[in-house]
């Protein structure tokens, strides 16, 4: 089964109340989508996600620990902060945001297949995919597939 790393706006549009903009309500509708369907992957989080999921009220922090309790852990290793420092350093990842650059050096360090995020800012970004991708394969790692849930899915509106 294809390896897939859940980054942490993924579960945040799966646990939070359901939103009356219309983009986020289709980011969650599509994100329960995938949640139906995470079944035909092997899943995976990291100590980042599990990090950034504490943060907030009591209730959602429940809402999300209990959203990815099933998931396996991957460990952040000397080796993925290393190419955390890196993608920071190339600028493939802003400097302001290493979380970002730490859930693309775990998630390629431990030869995930896909990283599966609504983060469009900074991760799954046209004009930021190229170096990310550049700094983790001159790394000697294989850069895994950024994408949103619909992507992973291939849904479509046939």
């Amino acid at each position: 089964m294809k390896k897939v790393y859940i980054e942490t706006s993924v579960v945040s549009y799966y646990a939070s109340d359901r939103s009356e903009n219309i983009r986020i309500a289709g980011h969650q509708l599509s994100t329960v989508a995938l949640w139906k369907r995470l079944h035909e992957f092997d899943v995976y989080v990291s100590d980042v996600v599990v990090g950034e999921v504490s943060r907030g009220s009591a209730d959602q922090v429940a809402l999300r620990f209990g959203a990815i309790a099933s998931f396996e852990m991957l460990e952040v290793e000397s080796k993925a902060g290393e190419l955390t420092a890196l993608l920071l350093s190339e600028k493939a990842i802003p400097e302001k945001c290493p979380e970002d650059a730490m859930h693309i050096a775990v998630a390629a360090v431990n030869g995930m297949d896909f990283i599966v995020t609504w983060n469009f800012k900074h991760i799954n970004n046209p004009f930021m995919k190229k170096k990310i991708d550049q700094v983790v394969e001159m790394s000697g790692y294989h850069c895994p597939v950024l994408c949103s849930p619909d992507e992973l899915l291939g849904e479509n509106d046939d």
